[in-house]
């Protein structure tokens, strides 16, 4: 399985068990742009025998809705609890994508998750890198989870 399929699998599991809501992955892809607006991005780092980020990119309004269902308590802007949620799925997700590359689990460390919002920022974490983003669908609004590997 390639990573595009483990990360579509991944995040399909995840927002279906955990937050209730059903999520369509989308022709996978690079990102060519390292800006955001208006958006929440959530970022575990990947150590040991390969290097690396997973992030889940999602707009305000978005972030917003998953939070919303996932705590189940109405959340109308970025705050703490959007932090920690979007933060939390995107340990979630950088935990499958580590289990899928590292079935032993002793070669690869993840980094705390940590979150970045504004109106506008730059993500650009691992350069000379394999990337691939997913696009997602959820009920006509889109979110991305993007994952960079390069050797150690």
């Amino acid at each position: 399985m390639n990573h595009a399929e483990q990360i579509a699998e991944a995040t399909r599991e995840i927002f279906s068990s955990m937050i209730m809501l059903e999520v369509t992955a989308k022709e996978a892809t690079t990102r060519t742009d390292p800006s955001f607006a208006k958006s929440i991005s959530g970022m575990v780092g990947l150590a040991g025998s390969v290097k690396g980020n997973l992030s889940i990119h999602m707009p305000e309004l978005v972030a917003t809705s998953v939070t919303t269902a996932f705590l189940g308590m109405e959340v109308e802007s970025i705050d703490d609890d959007v932090c920690d949620a979007i933060g939390e799925l995107a340990n979630m997700l950088a935990g499958a994508v580590k289990t899928a590359i590292d079935p032993s689990g002793s070669e690869i460390k993840l980094s705390m998750p940590s979150t970045v919002f504004g109106d506008a920022y730059n993500i650009d974490c691992v350069k000379s890198c394999v990337s691939v983003l997913i696009p997602f669908d959820l009920d006509g609004a889109t979110f991305s989870v993007e994952l960079q590997l390069s050797d150690a």
